[in-house]
């Protein structure tokens, strides 16, 4: 950028100043805490849970249980390999501007 300044020492001089906007980004993606997308998994964890717990034989009173703890933990680890995939996603597209030599590429 150059302005030109009119003070009477500087009579038609020009100034060449170089400024220099830098944008900084951050190393990484946002923290999983702040996400939505943990809240969402929280919730649907919770909700298996309760779920399991509350179904129950039907009122056939046979003693089978539609939604055994089993199943309950096989949703809940789809779930959690599901959340995994999600955040590596997410932090596949950013980079890092980490300076550290033993982290170099």
């Amino acid at each position: 950028m150059s302005t030109t300044t009119n003070t009477p020492k500087t009579q038609g001089r020009t100034e060449v100043t170089d400024v220099a906007h830098t944008r900084r980004h951050g190393d990484e993606t946002k923290p999983s805490w702040k996400t939505t997308e943990l809240f969402v998994y929280v919730a649907a964890v919770i909700g298996v849970l309760i779920a399991s717990n509350v179904v129950g034989d039907g009122a056939a009173d046979n003693g089978a249980d539609y939604f055994a703890a089993d199943k309950a933990w096989w949703f809940i680890t789809l779930l959690t390999i599901g959340y995994l995939v999600s955040r590596g996603l997410a932090k596949s597209g950013s980079r890092s501007h980490d300076s550290d030599p033993r982290t170099a590429r």
